[in-house]
């Protein structure tokens, strides 16, 4: 996992192919004031999520997994906390992997939390389990999905 400010993510950007082409939008687009839903930057090699979701008090959020996609969460308004736990120590599984939406979740307790505010970023990989979205109140946030292998 990796997290850092949008404006720092010049160091990062050689990770992954698509790197530089999603921050170059999120950084040249007002995502807070446009529309919520997919906006496609490369069919589903590269895609981003716009989203406005209700927090959830962390009691009631269960940790999720990709494997297909790296997720890129983008805070764009707001402070939410992050759940966060290893791949390797995952205990319990309570939705198996769904192929097609690219996700399992377990209800696994996180072994650490973070706290991100508007501007941050913060990358997930496959082996990093993470519940994000708690709190109170709203965000505004774009979630980036990467494909890993492209």
């Amino acid at each position: 996992m990796i997290l850092t400010n949008l404006q720092n993510t010049e160091r990062i950007e050689n990770l992954h192919p698509l790197f530089k082409k999603l921050f170059d939008y999120v950084k040249t687009h007002n995502l807070a004031e446009g529309p919520t839903g997919r906006i496609d930057l490369d069919g589903d090699n590269l895609f981003i999520n716009n989203s406005n979701p209700t927090l959830i008090p962390a009691e009631k959020q269960v940790l999720e997994m990709h494997r297909k996609y790296i997720d890129v969460q983008i805070l764009l308004e707001g402070e939410e906390t992050v759940g966060w736990k290893a791949l390797e120590d995952l205990q319990h599984t309570c939705k198996e992997y769904d192929e097609e939406g690219d996700y399992a979740l377990s209800d696994d307790k996180p072994t650490t939390y973070f706290n991100v505010k508007a501007g941050q970023i913060y990358i997930l990989y496959p082996e990093d389990l993470h519940a994000p979205i708690i709190g109170e109140g709203t965000v505004r946030k774009a979630i980036g999905k990467v494909l890993i292998n492209i």
